[in-house]
């Protein structure tokens, strides 16, 4: 029995992942990165999960977005790519009196604080960030408007969000695991409950419904060792007895696991990482920095792809628990080697697709769209956890290197990892599809 769980509290964001030199001269109170990563450091503190941190991502952006399209005309308005979104983003505070650029980082910060289980530590962040404002020169009357402008669109965002059916998932059937056959089933060494069984109810951004974009159905279960999935099972538990070096390093560096834990005796000491999610939009940091984006499409780069991330996660968990899948570790122990362990701790809910396949098509795919195909940077995302740095020559390389280091970790099957992959490039199509059709197009120089 487990006496004691220790949380060892390793998360802090490291500030190197937003480091890259910016070619344009943003003032030093304008860098999204620095109240994206205020958020990112209270969802590791609270253990948030990944499609939940998404949506969490997905509302924090949203109203500094809103703000920013109220004051410049060629940030196309929300309403005219989301459906859903028809809430009145009008303020009362007179443009002229506030600074929509503080707004819209503040909003940040606020709209956190009202949504995070522990978002009364962006207190803190906020405090700091008007100390940041004043050191600077910003007077005390365009501080306090900023701030109403900002709390006014909070409260919008704050709305908006309470209709997207998340109330609703505490009143849904408690999922209750099935032992045996293809069924996913709690792992070592904590086994978890199975994660946000019911997420697929969440209401999307861009996407029509969660299953608008179903995977074809993964290798059927089988215990026969000339059958397909034995294979892939085999596959996965052949290739954890000879990876490289690189290979190890790449398992590593996108493990993005907010439930890893390590046992010492009777204890379990949890060690805390940022989410897929998180990673991505450390990227988004990386990215319009080295772009030298202006502040508003620095601003709209990050809320669509928050807002990209929110749909891979409901359509990939529409079929995570659609398909039920068992995991490798389960299968590798009970029809290979009862001693096997997979590099990586496996995650807590069901195999079929790799949210991370899933999720880094999306974010990669408009990425790709917004800054260019063939958009080279280093991510430095995962040296607070011993990771790092990487460089990649695109987003969709490193999309490809995200979703392969589950096969890596030994923590899914190679189809989950393949159909995986296109339904996120399906998802994302849809997006860009919506971007297009409302005159979003390719952000860069």
């Amino acid at each position: 029995m487990i006496k004691q769980i220790s949380i060892l509290f390793l998360a802090l964001i490291s500030t190197t992942a937003y480091a890259q030199k910016n070619k344009k001269n943003i003032l030093p109170y304008l860098h999204i990165d620095q109240a994206v990563n205020a958020i990112s450091t209270v969802m590791i503190h609270d253990v948030v999960n990944p499609p939940a941190a998404s949506r969490y991502y997905a509302y924090i952006t949203l109203g500094a977005y809103n703000l920013v399209s109220l004051n410049n005309k060629q940030i196309i308005p929300v309403g005219n790519f989301i459906k859903s979104y028809t809430q009145d983003n009008q303020i009362s505070i007179p443009a002229d009196k506030y600074d929509y650029r503080i707004a819209a980082m503040y909003c940040i910060l606020e709209t956190g604080k009202q949504m995070l289980p522990s978002g009364f530590m962006l207190q803190d962040d906020e405090d700091k960030y008007v100390a940041l404002l004043k050191e600077n020169g910003v007077t005390e009357d365009v501080i306090k408007q900023s701030i109403a402008a900002a709390m006014e669109m909070t409260g919008k965002v704050i709305n908006y969000s309470k209709s997207d059916n998340y109330n609703k998932l505490s009143g849904r059937l408690r999922y209750s695991p099935i032992k045996g056959g293809k069924n996913w089933f709690p792992t070592p060494p904590m086994y978890m409950e199975a994660v946000e069984p019911n997420w697929k109810t969440i209401r999307p951004m861009f996407i029509d419904s969660s299953n608008q974009f179903v995977p074809i159905r993964p290798a059927v279960f089988s215990t026969d060792s000339t059958s397909d999935f034995y294979k892939e099972a085999y596959a996965v538990y052949k290739i954890s007895k000879n990876l490289s070096t690189e290979q190890i390093m790449i398992a590593n560096f996108w493990d993005c696991n907010p439930f890893a834990v390590t046992t010492s005796g009777h204890m379990m000491i949890g060690f805390k990482k940022i989410s897929p999610g998180g990673h991505w939009m450390n990227i988004v940091g990386i990215a319009v920095k080295k772009a030298g984006l202006s502040f508003d499409k620095s601003i709209q780069v990050a809320t669509l792809v928050a807002m990209t991330e929110m749909d891979a996660f409901i359509s990939c968990w529409d079929e995570k628990y659609r398909s039920n899948g068992i995991r490798p570790e389960t299968y590798i122990n009970k029809y290979i080697d009862i001693k096997w362990v997979p590099m990586l701790q496996t995650p807590p809910f069901p195999e079929y697709p790799s949210g991370h396949a899933v999720l880094s098509n999306s974010s990669a795919g408009v990425l790709s769209y917004l800054l260019g195909d063939n958009f080279a940077y280093t991510d430095d995302s995962e040296i607070p956890y011993g990771v790092g740095p990487r460089d990649f020559k695109s987003f969709k390389q490193a999309a490809e290197e995200a979703s392969l280091s589950r096969f890596y970790g030994g923590i899914h099957f190679n189809d989950a990892i393949v159909n995986g992959n296109q339904q996120g490039r399906d998802v994302v199509a849809a997006v860009i599809k919506k971007l297009k059709t409302a005159g979003i197009n390719y952000l860069g120089k």
